[in-house]
Parts: structure tokens; C-alpha cells; sequence
């Protein structure tokens, strides 16, 4: 059975969007990259990956969503929890698919696929970081209420990575914001 089918709310016209890299020329792309991702409730904040990286995309500051590609002998449920619990320690219910947003990193020749979900935490643990996410990327949680994630998002303009990110998860955010409204998903969220 297929996992939208099973979830707990259903999204109205879900995100499907194709993204340009407009930061870097196009020389091909040699890879392609399925990658689950997730908007996280836990009370009344989002939770998302602050980064602080040095590397060929420059020297960086800003916020994205958790996530990561999914193995290929995991469905889109395994990944995305799996992702969770790696990047963040967090064990989490699935509770609407958001949509897709395919985008290019034309730097390192990558088309992404990335499926957006509404989660909510259900439980913490420990953090299980490659030594990239250690020791390149620096990442670390953070949270945030929704209309603050947003200004930040809309304020990623300052590089070119960020600037894709922004592009990306800006939508999505906007997205997830519908259904958490519409649904009262958060704590108070009473409006």
C-alpha cells in the first residue's frame, strides 16, 4: 500500500514543483538522489537542521529541513524515520505528505527528488551524526515557530546554496503551515 494512502491527514493539492539551480552553470547532472524530508512539530515549534558548513558551496550559515536520501532497500517511511533519529534523535509519527520538489545542485552535478512530510515527535533518543554532518556541516537542532522559519527562509538570499534551500523549502513551509492550521496540529495553535 502506498504510504500517502495510509497517513492520518491528507494534504490539499500537494507541493509539486520543479526547481532551476540558478546559482551555478549546468554541466550535467551524474547524479540523482531520492531524498525524504520533513516539516517536525514538537509542541509549539518546528524543529530544523541549523548548518554551519565550509566546503565547495562556501562558507555557510542557515536552516533546512531533516532529512536525508533514502537507502535502496527502504520505502519512503523507513528512510525518513531512519533520517530523524540519525540526524536529530527523534522518533517521530508521520502524519501528511506534503508533496515533491525536484532541484538541481548544478555544482556537484545532482538532481534531487525530495518528498516533504508533516511529522510530530513522539520521542527523543540518541543522535547517530555521519562525520560529515560532525565535522563539515556542524549540524545541530533548533526550533522555531512557524512565522519566524519563514522570515528566516525569505532572508536566505545571501548565497548561493542558501538561495536554493530558501527556493526549495520556502513552499513547502507555506504548506505545511496550511494543514497545521487547518488541523490545530500544534500546541496553542487555537486560532
Amino acid at each position: 500500500m502506498n504510504l500517502e494512502n495510509e497517513l492520518k491527514y491528507k494534504v490539499d493539492n500537494p507541493i509539486d514543483l520543479d526547481l532551476d539551480d540558478v546559482s551555478w552553470e549546468d554541466k550535467g547532472t551524474k547524479e540523482l538522489r531520492h531524498v525524504v524530508r520533513a516539516i517536525i512539530i514538537e509542541g509549539d515549534k518546528l524543529v530544523f537542521v541549523h548548518v554551519d558548513r565550509d566546503d565547495a558551496f562556501g562558507t555557510l550559515s542557515y536552516i533546512e529541513t531533516s532529512g536525508g536520501g533514502v537507502e535502496p532497500e527502504e520505502d519512503n517511511r523507513e528512510g525518513l524515520k531512519r533520517e530523524l533519529k540519525e540526524e536529530l534523535g527523534i522518533e517521530v509519527e508521520i502524519l501528511a505528505y506534503l508533496g515533491q520538489v525536484r532541484d538541481y545542485y548544478h555544482l556537484i552535478n545532482r538532481k534531487n527528488i525530495n518528498d516533504y512530510y508533516l511529522v510530530k515527535v513522539t520521542g527523543h533518543g540518541e543522535r547517530n551524526l555521519t562525520q560529515d554532518e560532525i565535522k563539515k556541516w556542524h549540524l545541530t537542532d533548533i526550533r522555531l515557530s512557524c512565522a519566524y522559519a519563514e522570515s528566516i527562509y525569505k532572508d536566505m538570499v545571501s548565497s548561493k546554496l542558501s538561495l536554493l534551500v530558501s527556493n526549495r523549502e520556502l513552499p513547502v513551509l507555506r504548506k505545511a503551515k496550511q494543514v497545521i492550521d487547518k488541523y490545530n496540529l500544534m500546541e496553542g495553535n487555537d486560532e
